[in-house]
């Protein structure tokens, strides 16, 4: 990790910047495959996945059968650990209901709120170089929760054409209602347009490369919404001197190994600290199966020394990283001042992997800087928030005038006849 004492807030831009490619680099080949899948359906998937994944499927439709033999493979005790994470994932979720929210905000004019679900949702789960079933509890269960009516999960098939087991038996458990072995942009594009074996849905869940990423910022332009643009994995640690070096070292590693674009940080006011992280990040990584590609990821992270606690909240909200860790011993002032990050992770004993797999939270989260803007995938993501208002005779009267007055000013007419028609009704009847 490169060494930073004290940089002027002038280069923070530069120093924050991320190690991916621009849209423009990826969004020609993006657009192709969209356009191939939105001409010719199942035949242009069938070829991408040939050419991106290096195999070629009589269907890319998961059959019960598949399923079955799958759960029957996947290990017991891994069983009951994933079904822990759902009963955590489950409750924190359930928690987010909310009720209907009612007034009556003038005599006769009554208005509410409720929650209805997105009916069709499509899930996208990373294969690759670590395919990720808990991201399928992470979008199903609340797509559950929430009563989605159909719940689609899409994700690349390996080179024996298969799902990971994993992945099936965490479908199956979460009530996911249709599997398709298709992954990548082309994935996206299915879910955008439909063929023969995709359903088309509503909106698009889950994280990805920057292909992915740009592929589901593509399907907003076809009427397609998504949770957010989530691309390469990211993590900021806050520590200083009261922290624990291999702690800290071992939770920068663990998002270093998803993937080599991958990008992590540590902020800390102790340039002795730091050292000592630097000195137990390499005696780590060479322990790890994933070593080469954390190397990668380690080699384009930072580490920076600030003199004080302000200055590092200020650098961090200009970076706004999709996990944040704090372990500092003035924890609160970080939980009570931070105002950009999708998760965050308080002590020495909150590895980032917690939240990524069993205690209950979302690991979906914006990446980019996208924290400033977007919220963690969470039960409302797959809600609509719809409203209803119900207005009697004695209500039009006593809001009619100001409706007519208003219409009237920003030259409407037809606005303020349908109020005008209706008090004339009640003036003689």
């Amino acid at each position: 990790m490169k060494l930073f004492i004290n940089p002027d807030k002038s280069s923070w831009s530069s120093l924050l910047k991320r190690p991916t490619q621009t849209i423009g680099d990826i969004e020609t080949i993006v657009k192709e495959v969209f356009s191939d899948v939105a001409k010719n359906g199942d035949d242009a998937i069938d070829k991408f996945t040939s050419k991106f994944d290096g195999v070629s499927l009589k269907t890319n439709i998961v059959s019960t059968e598949e399923i079955k033999n799958a759960v029957s493979k996947v290990d017991e005790n891994l069983k009951s650990a994933i079904q822990l994470a759902k009963s955590n994932i489950e409750k924190f979720h359930s928690a987010q209901k909310t009720e209907k929210v009612f007034v009556e905000t003038m005599s006769g004019v009554s208005c509410w709120q409720e929650k209805r679900p997105i009916q069709k949702v499509g899930l996208y789960i990373p294969g690759g170089t670590a395919p990720l079933f808990s991201t399928v509890l992470m979008l199903a269960v609340p797509a559950q929760i929430a009563g989605c009516k159909e719940i689609v999960l899409c994700s690349p098939p390996n080179k024996e054409g298969n799902i990971a087991n994993e992945i099936l038996y965490a479908a199956q458990l979460c009530g996911v209602t249709k599997i398709i072995k298709v992954g990548g942009i082309q994935a996206i594009a299915g879910l955008t347009f439909g063929t023969e074996s995709i359903p088309q849905v509503y909106k698009i869940f889950g994280p990805g490369n920057q292909f992915v990423t740009v592929a589901k910022q593509l399907a907003t332009q076809f009427g397609v919404a998504i949770d957010m643009p989530a691309g390469p994995s990211e993590l900021l640690v806050m520590a200083d001197d009261s922290a624990n070096a291999s702690y800290v070292a071992s939770d920068l590693l663990s998002q270093a190994e998803h993937g080599a674009d991958s990008q992590v940080i540590l902020v800390t006011t102790s340039k002795t600290f730091a050292e000592e992280v630097s000195v137990e990040v390499k005696k780590q990584l060479e322990a790890l199966p994933r070593k080469d590609m954390a190397k990668v990821s380690i080699s384009n992270s930072k580490t920076i020394v600030v003199n004080d606690f302000v200055t590092a909240l200020d650098l961090i909200d200009t970076y706004g990283p999709e996990h944040f860790i704090i372990a500092t011993e003035n924890d609160d002032f970080f939980i009570e001042n931070i105002s950009n990050a999708g998760s965050v992770f308080i002590g020495s004993y909150t590895p980032e992997s917690a939240g990524d797999y069993a205690s209950g939270t979302n690991h979906t989260l914006p990446t980019n800087g996208f924290s400033k803007a977007y919220s963690g995938v969470n039960l409302d993501s797959f809600q609509k928030s719809m409203t209803f208002q119900k207005i009697s005779k004695e209500g039009i009267q006593n809001i009619g005038n100001a409706i007519e007055l208003m219409a009237e000013a920003e030259g409407l007419q037809a606005h303020k006849n349908a109020v005008t028609l209706r008090l004339n009704d009640l003036k003689t009847n």
